[in-house]
């Protein structure tokens, strides 16, 4: 009996997945509680449109962070710190303070966490950053630590 999984089963399928199970298995014990639900036509239609629409989704998402990496290769993130003699900072500049400068300046929102610093910025000069803005899309931030 093909039936379609409504949640994760171990060993038999992952939720919307379409599988052949036994005609007991699936009568007695996944349809009872909810775990499956037979598969007739109007329900592999249903996933197949899900299914297409998280495709789509996915590509949308995809296109979007692209831009944004196309767009930040253009632009020069000017922070202004305080610092003492020898180019060097009295604290540090940390992804948090890039993100926020980002908002500030260019009004573009980017989590703190996609920032990829090894570690934090501690004299002045310019630095080119990585950001993780999708799965397998990354893009550059340029930015400029001068004194206050």
């Amino acid at each position: 009996m093909k039936v379609i999984f409504l949640t994760d089963v171990k060993g038999q399928g992952k939720k919307d997945q379409v599988a052949e199970v036994s005609d007991g298995y699936a009568k007695n014990f996944l349809i009872p509680r909810k775990l499956a639900k037979p598969a007739d036509a109007q329900s592999l239609n249903d996933v197949k449109v899900k299914a297409e629409a998280h495709q789509y989704r996915i590509e949308t998402e995809k296109k979007e962070a692209k831009a944004l990496a196309d767009r930040l290769k253009t632009l020069e993130v000017v922070i202004n710190a305080p610092g003492g003699t020898d180019n060097r900072l009295y604290g540090s500049v940390t992804a948090k303070d890039v993100a926020e400068a980002l908002r500030t300046a260019h009004g573009i929102d980017i989590d703190k966490r996609k920032i990829v610093m090894s570690d934090p910025i501690k004299t002045y000069g310019k630095y080119e950053l990585d950001v993780k803005l999708y799965t397998e899309v990354n893009g550059k931030i340029h930015v400029h630590v001068c004194a206050k």
